[in-house]
C-alpha cells in the first residue's frame, strides 16, 4: 500500500508541477492562511505573560507539534473524508473494481504539494519554541516521537471519519469535529479546558496524546488532572488502540457497503 500511495502521489504531483506559477501561489496562500492562526497567540501574549499556565515558548512548542502532526496526516490521508461524496455519485463503485485499495485511492485523490506548505509555519514555530527551551537530547528525541505518534493518531481519526460516511453520507462536515476540530483543540494548552473535557480527550478520543501528555513531561509541567507520570508515555498505546478501532470501522463499513447501482 505504501508503494502504491507513493506512486499515485507522485503522479498527482507531476500533474500539479505542469502549472508551477499556480502551485506557487496556492502554496503561498496556504502558508499565509496557516500563519494567520498565530495572530491569536501573539495577541494574547501582548496582554498576558502566561497563557494557560505556559510562557510563549511552551505554547509555541505545543502549537508547532500539533500543527506538524496534523499537517502530515492531512498530506497522507486527509482526502479520505470525501468518501460520502463518492458514494453519493457512484464513483466509489469504480474505486472498488480497481486493483488498488480504495482507501489508498481516496487518500491520494487530487494530491497536491501545496498541502506540504502547511508544514512551513508549523516547523518554524516549533523550532522557535525549542530554541527558547532548555531541552536535553532525550527531550528532542521524545519530541520527534511525539510528532510521529500524533501523525499516526490523526491518520486513524481521518479513517474513522471516512468510515462514518458509509452510514452518514452527508457527514463530512460533522466528522470535521474530530479531525479539523481535533487540530484546533490540541494547538492550545489543555489546561484551558474543563476537567470533564480533559478526561474525554484523554480516555475517549485520545487527542491529549497528540502533544499534551508528552509535552507535560518535556516541559516539566504537572498534569492538571493529577494523572500518574507513566501516562505521559502512553501515546503509542492509545494510538495503537485507536488504529485498531479505525481499521475495524473501515472494514465493517466496506463489508456492509451496498453499491449505488450506477
Amino acid at each position: 500500500m505504501v508503494s502504491t500511495w507513493l506512486l499515485l502521489a507522485r503522479t498527482w504531483t507531476r500533474a500539479a508541477l505542469q502549472y508551477p506559477a499556480t502551485l506557487a501561489m496556492l502554496s503561498a496562500g496556504v502558508v499565509i492562511s496557516t500563519s494567520l492562526d498565530l495572530l491569536t497567540i501573539v495577541i494574547v501574549f501582548l496582554h498576558v505573560p502566561r497563557f494557560g499556565g505556559f510562557e510563549p515558548a511552551g505554547v509555541m512548542y505545543l502549537y508547532g507539534g500539533a500543527h506538524i502532526a496534523f499537517a502530515l496526516s492531512n498530506v497522507l490521508i486527509g482526502s479520505a473524508d470525501r468518501l460520502g461524496e463518492h458514494i453519493r455519485t457512484g464513483n466509489f463503485d469504480t474505486m472498488l473494481i480497481r486493483p488498488v485499495h480504495p482507501l489508498v485511492q481516496l487518500a491520494t485523490e487530487d494530491f497536491s504539494p501545496r498541502k506540504v506548505a502547511r508544514l512551513v509555519p508549523s516547523c518554524l514555530v516549533l523550532g522557535w519554541g525549542i530554541s527558547r527551551l532548555d531541552l536535553s537530547p532525550g527531550d528532542l528525541l521524545l519530541t520527534a516521537l511525539m510528532i510521529v505518534n500524533g501523525t499516526v493518531l490523526f491518520c486513524a481519526l481521518w479513517v474513522l471519519a471516512a468510515a462514518a460516511q458509509f452510514v452518514l453520507l452527508d457527514a463530512a462536515q460533522a466528522t470535521h469535529v474530530i479531525t479539523w476540530g481535533g487540530e484546533f483543540t490540541v494547538q492550545y494548552p489543555m489546561s484551558l479546558y474543563a476537567r470533564e473535557f480533559l478526561y474525554a480527550v484523554t480516555f475517549v478520543v485520545p487527542l491529549a496524546f497528540v502533544n499534551w501528555q508528552p509535552s507535560l513531561y518535556v516541559l516539566g509541567v504537572p498534569d492538571p488532572l493529577g494523572l500518574p507520570g507513566f501516562v505521559r508515555f502512553l501515546g503509542p498505546v492509545a494510538t495503537a488502540l485507536l488504529c485498531l478501532v479505525a481499521a475495524a470501522a473501515w472494514r465493517t463499513g466496506l463489508r456492509h457497503y451496498r453499491s449505488t447501482g450506477s
